[in-house]
Order: C-alpha cells, then structure tokens, then sequence
C-alpha cells in the first residue's frame, strides 16, 4: 500500500513539474519573440524593454534546462557523465541567480524612469550603454560565483554514501566540509540580501513617487478619483506585483529547502522545492503579458480564427 502511494504521489509530482516547466516555456517564448520581433520591426527599444527581454530570455533558458534536468529525474533513459551534470546543473544554478539579478535591474529601470531628471537618479535615464555593461557585469559576476558547483556536482554511478545529496537520477552533490559550507552559504546570502535589498529600496522609491503624483494630480484636477490609471501607473503596480511574488516564492524556497535539509528527503521535499523555485519565472510572462495590449489582440485574433477553423 505504502509502495502504492508513493508512486502515486511521484506520477502526481512528474506531471505537476512537466506541465509548470511546459507553461513556463510557452509564455516566456511568446514575450521574448512579441518584444524580438518588436525590435526587427523598427521599434526602438526602452531600456525597461530590454530588461524585459533579458528576464523572459533567461527565465526561458532556465526552464529548458529545467526540463531536461527533471527528465533524468523521473525518466531516465542513459546515466548521465560528471561533465554532463556539472555543466546542466552549473548552468541551471547560474541562471537561476542570474533571474533574480534581472528582475532586480528591472525594478531598479523602473525607478529611474519614474525619477524626474533633477533628482540623483535621473542622469540615469537614456543611458543605454550604461545598462548594457551594468548587465555585462553581474552576468560574470554571476558566473564566478557559481563555479563551486563544477566541482561539487558529480555522477552518481558507485556513490552509495548517505552524505551525498541527490540531485538526479545521474547526478548527485558532494559533501562540503563546513568551512567550504559556510564560505559558500555566506557568499550567496550576501549576494542575495544586496539584490533584495536593493529591490525593496528602488520599489519604497517608486511607491513615494506615485504617492506624489497622485497627490500632485488630485489638486490639478481638483478631484479626489481620477477615472483611469495612467500607463507609469499601471507600469509601476506591475513591477511592484512582480517583485511581491518573487519575495513569495524565494521566501517559501529557502523554507522549503531547510525543510529538506531537517527530515533528509530526497525526492518528496526536493520536487516541492523545484516547483516553488520555478513558480516566479512560470507566472511572471504572465503578469508582463497582461500589460502588453499588441499581445492580448494578438493573442485574440489567434484564438478566434482557431475556433472558426
């Protein structure tokens, strides 16, 4: 009975992360190619459209990877070399902190583009070389910081140890010693509250500067409701929306995974984990689509010449 239940409940899980990873997949697509072929158009691109493009670009990537890492997870066909793991998982895990990296250069974007010219942050604006390199730099960042995981990820071929950690059918984790442990949980930590606490500033600014213009259009149009939001309105409750499910889900992530660690499971706790971790970059195409009206009326005409078809 208890063999019964859990395969049960791992044919429910398998589903449940190929049908998030599909989802996922399509929706990022359908963002990064509308704002590609945007810029093949001859629409000149914002620098908060290129961020965009970039979040979509890597969130889309990381997906893929996704998928190809959870195929060796519940349906391996051929095990898998240590050049193999090291390199899906090394990028897997670069490109998961690289998301985070990006959606906090958009919120960041945003800011500045709210930020009226004579303030500190206003210089910023239409500085497009500055973004580019700024992005350049954490992208290496990013990479270096990484790097543990070609080392500390091998295949799983004669390892029967309990303190490897399993990552996939092929591929398994290799115990650190608790200096190596520390050092590398101190490092990520930093760099995560940096770009946390970068988000939450540049997200406080925005909400002050709405909370001005509101005010300030209240009392030149002597009204206390104005009848429709304005597009850096709607843009702004956006970002700030986006970022509220980013801290969600990395919060219900890092709780997740120290549950993990606590009762040592591997497969149960790991796949929930790989669900949350994977939740933000599944809905967010979604909450940037919905303000993007090209893409709804697109969208639209698509699904109605399918249903008279």
């Amino acid at each position: 009975m208890n063999k019964a239940n859990t395969l049960h409940t791992s044919t429910i899980l398998k589903v449940t992360v190929f049908s998030e990873v599909s989802v996922g997949i399509s929706a990022n697509s359908i963002l990064f190619l509308f704002h590609l072929c945007m810029l093949f158009g001859g629409h000149r691109p914002k620098p908060i459209d290129l961020s965009i493009d970039f979040l979509s670009l890597i969130q889309l990537t990381m997906l893929i990877t996704m998928g190809l890492i959870a195929v060796d997870m519940f349906i391996p066909k051929q095990r898998w070399d240590s050049t193999t793991c090291q390199s899906l998982i090394y990028l897997h895990r670069f490109l998961r902190g690289l998301s985070l990296c990006a959606t906090c250069l958009l919120n960041v974007l945003w800011a500045i583009t709210l930020s009226p010219k004579s303030s500190c942050l206003g210089k910023f604006k239409h500085k497009s070389p500055y973004h580019v390199s700024c992005g350049l730099f954490l992208c290496i960042l990013y990479m270096s910081l990484s790097c543990h995981f070609l080392v500390s990820i091998t295949a799983t071929l004669n390892l029967t140890s309990e303190h490897f950690m399993y990552v996939t059918q092929s591929c398994s984790l290799l115990p650190m010693s608790y200096s190596q442990q520390s050092t590398v949980s101190t490092v990520l930590a930093l760099r995560e509250a940096f770009l946390i606490s970068l988000m939450s500033l540049s997200s406080g600014y925005m909400l002050t500067l709405l909370c001005r213009h509101k005010k300030l259009s209240q009392h030149l149009h002597s009204t206390s409701l104005s009848p429709k939001a304005s597009p850096e309105i709607r843009a702004s409750r956006t970002i700030l929306l986006l970022m509220s499910f980013f801290v969600f889900f990395y919060i219900l992530d890092i709780v997740i995974f120290h549950s993990r660690m606590k009762f040592k499971d591997g497969s149960i706790f790991y796949c929930i984990q790989i669900l949350v971790s994977h939740s933000y970059a599944t809905v967010s195409p979604f909450v940037l689509i919905s303000t993007e009206k090209h893409i709804i009326k697109l969208l639209r005409s698509v699904c109605g010449r399918t249903i008279n078809i």
